[in-house]
């Protein structure tokens, strides 16, 4: 059996599987309400996974889309205040569909909204860790959206599917399988005549000179590009991913040969780095000099504030920056240990200066080595 068809048998054996769908597949052709039809196929299929024994974390967009039509609109409002007012009238709306579907298996379903502060705050993340297994432990299927009432530009996701695979890096899920419009990752536009499809991704190299497309949806915010990013999310934490449309969610949960599958990597980094370097946002960034590189990205030293030579955004202590080299690209990101408003008066100075004349708390380091990790 070659590797491609043992990660398919794997999936459709996988004990805990997180499903991901998008807001395309569960909306009508125009969008704007969600059909029935398909969330319910959708729940026959995950409700088949439960009757093999094993366990399911749904991860479900459609809240903004489900609310449009209530609310007169035709298209996904650009602003965040109107994505908020519909994500508010059509997250009820949501949940209670599913609800009636499972209730159909006799199955019970839990919500659980998020947002990225919720996987960037240690205590805030394993909250989440918690509820998410108890939910499974007594037998409900969570679904998982992200908190699109309160999620604010600075912080938010941006769509469900990074949202996913660090989900399945929460739960400890065994497979991710993301349910798209798209059959497949093709190595072309799909529509392009003489595209191919891609059966698997066994090594990041093989999605080398490949044509990803974005988003194609009136109702979505992600695209195939995020997709293919949360496949790999998942894959840096040791975890299978498949690619398929809503219409083979049964063909892809038993392992068959449909959509795309992404092989998991060799796990680099321990579970607090991933979560530091995926499920984070960074609120601003700390340009270095030449040297700070050399000792964060050789030595892997903490971040002292002598190297630092700008501060760029707001931020307080234990929020999220990237650490950028003097050309400005981003080499680590790290939990900050002092606001943007205390940082410019430190810059270029020894911790042992700093203590002497501001006092203990200033010989800290700008970011321990032990919440930095390199991107």
């Amino acid at each position: 059996m070659g590797t491609e068809a043992v990660l398919r048998a794997a999936i459709g054996e996988a004990r805990r599987v997180v499903v991901k769908v998008g807001s395309s597949s569960l909306t009508g052709p125009g969008g704007g309400a969600i059909d029935d039809a398909r969330l319910v196929a959708l729940v026959d299929h995950l409700a088949a996974v439960r009757a093999r024994g094993g366990e399911v974390v749904l991860v479900s967009s459609g809240a903004i889309a489900a609310g449009l039509g209530p609310m007169g609109l035709s298209t996904r409002p650009r602003d965040l205040a109107t994505q908020q007012a519909a994500a508010s009238v059509g997250q009820g709306a949501l949940v209670a569909a599913y609800a009636r579907a499972f209730a159909r298996h006799h199955l019970t379903v839990g919500q659980v909204l998020l947002t990225a502060d919720d996987m960037t705050r240690r205590t805030h993340y394993t909250n989440a860790r918690r509820t998410l297994t108890k939910l499974l432990d007594l037998g409900i299927v969570p679904i998982v959206n992200e908190n699109d009432t309160v999620a604010t530009h600075e912080i938010r996701f941006g769509d469900n599917d990074r949202l996913a695979a660090l989900v399945s890096h929460l739960v400890g899920a065994d497979a991710l399988v993301l349910l798209t419009d798209v059959d497949a990752l093709y190595d072309g536009p799909p529509t392009r005549a003489g595209s191919s499809r891609i059966s698997a991704v066994l090594k990041p190299e093989d999605l080398a000179g490949i044509e990803i497309g974005g988003t194609g949806s009136s109702v979505g915010s992600g695209g195939m590009a995020t997709k293919v990013e949360s496949a790999g999310i998942a894959g840096a934490a040791g975890i299978p991913a498949v690619l398929s449309r809503l219409a083979d969610a049964g063909r892809a949960l038993a392992g068959e040969d449909v959509g795309t599958v992404f092989a998991p990597q060799v796990r680099s980094k321990a579970s607090r780095a991933l979560w530091i370097a995926h499920a984070t946002t960074p609120r601003g960034r700390l340009v270095v000099d030449d040297g700070a590189v050399t000792a964060l990205t050789k030595r892997r030293t903490s971040l002292l504030p002598a190297g630092i030579v700008g501060v760029h955004g707001t931020f307080t202590g234990g929020d999220p920056v990237d650490v950028c080299g003097p050309d400005g690209s981003a080499i680590a990101r790290g939990l900050v240990n002092y606001s943007s408003g205390e940082l410019p008066a430190m810059l270029g100075r020894s911790t042992h200066d700093l203590a002497r004349d501001l006092g203990a708390a200033y010989e800290r380091e700008v970011i321990h080595r032990d919440d930095l990790v390199l991107l």
